[in-house]
C-alpha cells in the first residue's frame, strides 16, 4: 500500500523567505500546473556513450568497441547521434520536447559515488558543507498550491531533504535485505492471505527501485507510470523525483548500458502517457553525479571520470536541440588526459532551467538553490515560451 505523508507547505502564496539568501523574499509567480521531476542516475552514466559526438575525428579512435552502437544511427545534428535504445526520447526530441546538454559538470572532481552524488543533490559546491538539498529548497520558493514534493523512491533522497516536508512512497531507513533473507520471509508469509497480500506489494514496491535494465523495462515503465499518478492527483504533489542505479559500468558496459537506456526510454514515455494533458507543463531533468573516462578499459567498460550529458524532456522545454561548448576527444583536450573537460556547470542549467519553469527571478533562483555556486552564468531559452 502506498504511504501518503501529509504535506506542509511554504510560508506563503507568492512571497517566501528562501534561506541562503539572507533574508532576502523571493517573489514567485502565482500557481501554475506546472510539473517538475527530477530523474537521478546513480552510478555514473557515460554521456558519451548516451549522446556520441560522432562528428569529433577522435570518437572511434577513443570509445573502441563502444562507438559500434553508433555506426547506423541517426545524428541530432552534425555532431551528436542518440543511443538507439532512446526510441521515445528521439521522438521527443524530434517534437521539439527534449533537449540536451552535454560537457556539464557539477562543481565535484573526485570520482566519488557517494561525494559526487552528495554535491549533485545538495547542490553544494564540496560534499557535505550543506545539509538540505536543492529540490527542498526549490519548493520553499514557490507558490503554497506548488509546494508539494514526493519521493519516488524506498527513502527521501537527499535532494528532498530539508525544512519543507515532502511526501514518499514506501518510505524505509533500512538498508535493503538480501536475496536470501527476502525468499525466507516470502516463505513464511506464504501460508497467510493477508500477509502474503501485503507481501506481495511491497515487493513490486522494492522492484520498482532497482536497475532500470531490469525486466526489459517494464518495472521502469511502471515507475514512470505511477510517478505520473502521484503527479496527476488532484492537489497532489508538483514536484517529483525519481532515484534510477545501475548506471556504474565498469566491466561490458555496451549490453548493460543499453538495457539501462531502454528502461529509462520506458520510464519517459510512461511518464509522458500517463501525465497526458499535463506533459504541456511538464520538466523532467536527468542528471548523474558525473561522468566516465574517454577510453575504454581492459574490461570492455569505463570508469568514473567527470563531464557527463543531462537532459530536459518534456511540454514546457524548448527542445529540439543540442547545447554544448564542445571541447574534444583528442588526448591533449582530456581533463587530467583521462575524462571529458567540463564546460557548462550542471548547477546553471539546472537553475537556469528550473527558474524558467516557474518564473523566478534568475539570479534568486541561483542563490536560493545554489548557495555556494550560485553566480553561475544562466543559460537563456530553455523553456518554452
Amino acid at each position: 500500500m502506498l504511504t501518503r505523508r501529509s504535506f506542509v507547505t511554504a510560508l506563503g502564496t507568492t512571497l517566501v523567505l528562501s534561506t541562503g539568501l539572507g533574508g532576502t523574499i523571493v517573489f514567485a509567480r502565482a500557481a501554475t500546473e506546472r510539473r517538475f521531476v527530477f530523474v537521478i542516475q546513480r552510478g555514473a552514466a557515460d554521456g558519451l556513450a548516451t549522446l556520441a559526438p560522432v562528428g569529433d575525428p577522435a570518437f572511434v579512435g577513443q570509445r573502441g568497441v563502444l562507438a559500434e552502437d553508433f555506426a547506423q544511427a541517426s545524428k541530432l545534428d552534425a555532431m551528436f547521434a542518440l543511443h538507439p535504445a532512446l526510441a521515445n526520447v528521439a521522438r521527443m526530441y524530434a517534437a521539439k520536447e527534449a533537449l540536451f546538454a552535454h560537457a556539464v559538470a557539477s562543481p565535484y572532481r573526485d570520482r566519488s559515488h557517494f561525494d559526487g552524488q552528495n554535491v549533485l543533490e545538495t547542490g553544494a559546491a564540496a560534499a557535505y558543507s550543506v545539509k538540505d538539498g536543492w529540490l527542498n529548497r526549490l519548493l520553499a520558493l514557490l507558490p503554497r498550491e506548488e509546494a508539494k514534493g514526493i519521493a519516488v523512491a524506498a527513502t527521501i533522497p537527499m535532494a528532498l531533504r530539508g525544512k519543507v516536508e515532502v511526501a514518499s512512497y514506501a518510505p524505509s531507513a533500512l538498508p535493503d535485505a538480501s536475496d536470501d533473507l527476502i525468499a525466507r520471509v516470502a516463505m513464511l508469509y506464504a501460508n497467510d492471505p493477508r500477509l502474503h497480500a501485503v507481501w506481495e506489494q511491497a515487493m513490486a514496491t522494492r522492484t520498482l527501485t532497482r536497475d532500470l535494465g531490469s525486466g526489459g523495462g517494464r518495472n521502469a515503465a511502471a515507475t514512470g507510470a505511477l510517478a505520473a499518478r502521484l503527479l496527476g492527483e488532484q492537489g497532489g504533489a508538483r514536484i517529483a523525483m525519481i532515484e534510477t542505479g545501475g548506471w556504474d559500468t565498469h566491466a561490458q558496459q555496451r549490453g548493460r548500458l543499453a538495457a539501462q537506456l531502454r528502461g529509462l526510454d520506458a520510464m519517459m514515455d510512461a511518464l509522458k502517457q500517463g501525465l497526458g494533458p499535463l506533459w504541456a507543463n511538464t520538466m523532467v531533468l536527468v542528471a548523474t553525479e558525473f561522468g566516465r573516462t574517454v577510453k575504454i578499459n581492459g574490461t570492455q567498460g569505463t570508469d568514473h571520470g567527470t563531464a557527463s550529458m543531462a537532459m530536459l524532456l518534456g511540454g514546457a522545454v524548448q527542445g529540439g536541440r543540442v547545447i554544448a561548448d564542445w571541447p574534444g576527444l583528442a588526448d591533449a583536450a582530456l581533463y587530467e588526459g583521462r575524462d571529458l573537460r567540463p564546460t557548462m556547470a550542471l548547477d546553471a542549467l539546472i537553475g537556469s532551467a528550473v527558474a524558467g519553469h516557474f518564473g523566478i527571478e534568475g539570479p534568486r533562483a541561483m542563490a536560493g538553490l545554489f548557495p555556494e555556486t550560485g553566480s553561475a552564468r544562466l543559460i537563456d531559452g530553455l523553456v518554452r515560451a
